[in-house]
């Protein structure tokens, strides 16, 4: 069986509250879990303990299991320092698209003909 430790979503429209729940990965996001390990709510302040509540014991006893966190899961054990980080690239997220580039061009172009009158 294929486990994840993964978000469930809870809560109403535009009123998002997160369950931590270690479940197999062929159950729907909201369906059955196996135990809820946590919860995250993601209206509160970053700097507000109760934003991220997690059982610590019972995540490490889930990794240990097999289980594998997704990527906001990852990230968030993360920074409570139970997973080691991960370097992550994305060379793509600073090149500009085609419309930026262009429209820079023209912009080089208006800047440089004054200089040279």
């Amino acid at each position: 069986m294929a486990m994840k430790i993964r978000l469930a979503r809870g809560g109403s429209k535009k009123r998002p509250h997160y369950s931590i729940v270690a479940s197999d990965s062929r159950m729907p996001r909201d369906g059955r879990f196996l135990e809820k390990l946590g919860t995250y709510n993601p209206l509160l302040a970053k700097d507000d303990e109760n934003r991220i509540k997690m059982d610590m014991d019972r995540v490490k006893h889930w990794l240990s299991q097999g289980a594998q966190p997704t990527d906001r899961i990852a990230r968030m054990l993360e920074n409570a320092g139970v997973l080691a980080k991960k370097t992550r690239n994305n060379p793509k997220s600073a090149v500009p698209g085609k419309q930026m580039a262009e429209r820079a061009a023209k912009k080089a172009a208006r800047a440089a003909a004054p200089a040279e009158e």
